[in-house]
């Protein structure tokens, strides 16, 4: 930035101004290189489910036994068929109820408003006793009632 205010001017002097080309240039250049980079900073999952049957599934032969389901209520009981158990003792007990099985799968309801915390509690519970195949319900199962 230049200007003269008068008085006396040397010929031949060198007069002081900016140069914003290399400027220009290197905001060119950052301006490409944040174009590249912001595709690639995109992060996503790729989730594959299943297409959901409409078709009619028979019911169950009538001697098949019924799911083993765990159940968190709101008030951070836990509720196996329908049965409320200690969580001292959750782990061993799906442990020996699964070792009549041949599934030995676990599927885990939660009810309602209980929070995401004390529903991951539950399953590190669950899966801390051993227990590896615990299947999380998307849909409203009525769970069978243990018998008095």
């Amino acid at each position: 930035m230049a200007f003269d205010v008068g008085g006396r001017s040397r010929r031949g002097a060198v007069q002081p101004s900016m140069n914003v080309t290399p400027l220009v240039d290197v905001v060119l250049v950052l301006l490409i290189i944040f174009m590249v980079v912001t595709p690639m900073m995109t992060k996503q999952l790729e989730v594959h489910v299943p297409p959901k049957e409409e078709e009619d599934t028979p019911p169950p032969p009538a001697d098949a036994l019924p799911p083993v389901v765990l159940t968190l209520l709101p008030n951070g009981e836990a509720q196996v068929n329908g049965e409320v158990i200690a969580r001292e003792e959750l782990a061993p007990r799906l442990k020996r109820m699964l070792n009549a099985r041949p599934d030995k799968v676990v599927f885990f309801d939660a009810a309602d408003g209980v929070p995401y915390g004390d529903a991951l509690a539950l399953m590190d519970v669950v899966k801390g006793g051993g227990i590896t195949d615990l299947a999380v319900l998307s849909e409203n199962v009525t769970a069978p009632k243990a018998a008095p």
